[in-house]
């Protein structure tokens, strides 16, 4: 089950210096005010930011829950953003971009490299011959060592989250177990919900690979949002692909 109860919360949730930081890099890298698609949009958050830059931003999301929210943010900023609903294994009702992002590690929830193949080859086949797509993805380091027995609370007035993380029983990935509790006004009582999220990554040559067959040949690797080089400990690969 991939955001539904979790789309509003989600939104509350993620901290807006991430937002920032995705932008920043983003435009260090991005061919500027150009046609961009933001794969795995969301709740819309840094496709309504770049199109504030000047960008044409189109989102990309499978969730409807999340694509509404989306279209309430663009509405709040007096953007008109197209927003489409859809599989990202599939983009062949989309134009070609100078553009393509994808970030929060959307890719880690695809179900194996074959699928992780097929959408990057997707990606390649929608992308201009001078563009530029980024993305980032969790390491095996967060999968393995982070994530297993993490676990993170929220509460409001009206409402509670709890978030565990196990190791799942693939190499290098990891189950989220998310519950929530919900004021029903009507029971006078709280009805409990849980979803269930997978994630999972691979080693850093294992992504190089598919790049390389999709037909990526410039590909650059850094971490902390295009900061510092990577090394043992880091947590988030970010990649920058050109043809």
């Amino acid at each position: 089950m991939i955001y539904t109860t979790f789309a509003q919360l989600y939104d509350e949730l993620m901290e807006p210096k991430m937002y920032d930081d995705w932008l920043a890099y983003a435009q260090k890298k991005l061919i500027k005010g150009s046609k961009t698609l933001d794969l795995a949009c969301g709740s819309g958050r840094l496709a309504v930011m770049l199109a504030q830059k000047g960008y044409d931003v189109w989102g990309f999301d499978l969730s409807e829950q999340m694509l509404a929210i989306a279209d309430s943010h663009a509405s709040e900023a007096k953007l008109n953003l197209t927003l489409i609903q859809g599989n990202m294994s599939d983009l062949s009702e989309l134009p070609v971009f100078d553009n393509i992002t994808c970030f929060a590690d959307s890719f880690c929830y695809l179900q194996d490299e074959k699928t992780l193949l097929a959408t990057l080859k997707q990606v390649y086949e929608h992308l201009s011959d001078t563009g530029v797509f980024l993305f980032d993805v969790i390491t095996p380091y967060q999968t393995d060592e982070i994530y297993p027995g993490y676990m993170y609370n929220y509460t409001q007035e009206n409402q509670a989250f709890v978030w565990s993380s196990f190791a799942d029983d693939l190499p290098h990935s990891v189950v989220h177990e998310l519950t929530f509790f919900v004021w029903n006004e009507q029971r006078k009582a709280y009805d409990r919900l849980q979803e269930e999220h997978h994630e999972r990554t691979y080693s850093m040559e294992t992504y190089q690979k598919l790049l390389a067959k999709a037909g990526f040949k410039n590909v650059e690797i850094t971490a902390d949002f295009g900061i510092k080089q990577p090394d043992e400990q880091t947590t988030r690969w970010f990649f920058c692909c050109q043809k």
